[in-house]
């Protein structure tokens, strides 16, 4: 058994397991040593129409109900079933008063997670087996994603980030970008698994042979995601080679802080006001696996946004994330 990622919101959840890698944390592949000297993903995105989202006063906003998928959304995020009822993030929480979502390249991470599906409002958080994490009307919860979390206790925080960024990777048909590395530092490439290759793994040693027969579906790719999450970790995301710039934080950053237990948030959303101070949306999934979840500042002023005026970023189930810890894909 390894230890667990992210400490239980819970005492009593169950700790990790389905991996005798002793270690959970891995070293994320992010792509940068598969793809040195490419210029970074969202510069490589065909067009150029911006994605923008007007700023809608909390007292203006009335709850938005779950609707039907739309073929484009079921298209941009193939995980949704094809009777999934969803609510737009952008649509479902709105800026607060005074503040506009900032300018996205259409096509990129960040754009992409604006848009991300959430369940109906007051949704429970829910443990892989079913089990309920943090009642929906939890202070500390904004809003929960229609996002499946696999059978296993897998898919806890570091691993959601992934999970998020590879299903876009899948969507935008960058596949082939598709890359994460283990801790022992070997490429797990999407391509090379989707071919048949396949890990043999000897205590912190990896090698790779074809193995089984090529496959590109969705039912492997989930299994090999499975895989990247069994030795994926806060402190692999810790490792990434890109830390961007305070002012320059976007959607799609993420703070991290490593360890055994660590723990990591995802910048889904970020607004401005007129004076050029921002608030963010931060997701996270945790321990044990559960749903990947929006979270609430409970700052009554800007509503579930958190506000990033001061040296370090607070959340409700983490110490305060440095903005040394803001780390971002290539």
């Amino acid at each position: 058994m390894i230890a667990p990622e992210c400490p239980s919101l819970q005492p009593s959840s169950p700790p990790r397991t389905g991996s005798t890698w002793p270690g959970r944390a891995c070293l994320l592949a992010l792509l940068w040593s598969g793809v040195s000297g490419a210029a970074p993903l969202e510069t490589r995105l065909r067009g150029t129409v911006l994605a923008t989202a007007a700023s809608r006063a909390p007292e203006q906003a009335v709850p938005v109900e779950p609707r039907a998928a739309t073929r484009e959304e079921l298209a941009r995020y193939a995980w949704l079933s094809k009777d999934a009822q969803v609510r737009p993030l952008d649509a479902a929480i709105p800026a607060p008063e005074g503040y506009t979502r900032v300018t996205l390249e259409a096509g990129s991470f960040g754009a992409w997670l604006r848009g991300l599906p959430l369940r109906a409002e007051g949704t429970p958080v829910l443990h892989f087996r079913g089990g309920e994490v943090l009642p929906g009307d939890d202070a500390r919860l904004a809003a929960v994603a229609e996002l499946d979390i696999g059978s296993a206790n897998l898919q806890q925080c570091a691993d959601s980030i992934i999970r998020l960024h590879a299903e876009w990777l899948w969507s935008s048909k960058q596949r082939e970008l598709i890359a994460y590395r283990f801790t022992s530092g070997h490429l797990a490439s999407w391509p090379k698994y989707a071919e048949g290759d396949r890990a043999r793994i000897n205590g912190s040693k990896v090698t790779w042979a074809r193995s089984a027969a090529a496959d590109s579906s969705r039912a492997a790719f989930r299994s090999y995601l499975d895989l990247v999450f069994t030795y994926a970790g806060t402190l692999s995301l810790e490792g990434a080679r890109n830390h961007p710039a305070r002012d320059a934080l976007r959607p799609g950053d993420f703070f991290v802080l490593g360890g055994s237990p660590g723990h990591t948030v995802l910048v889904l959303d970020l607004a401005a006001d007129a004076g050029g101070r921002r608030v963010a949306l931060l997701g996270q999934g945790f321990m044990p696996a559960q749903d990947f979840h929006v979270l609430s500042s409970g700052d009554t002023s800007v509503g579930p946004w958190f506000p990033l005026d001061s040296d370090a970023v607070t959340t409700p189930f983490w110490k305060p994330f440095p903005w040394t810890s803001l780390r971002r894909f290539p």
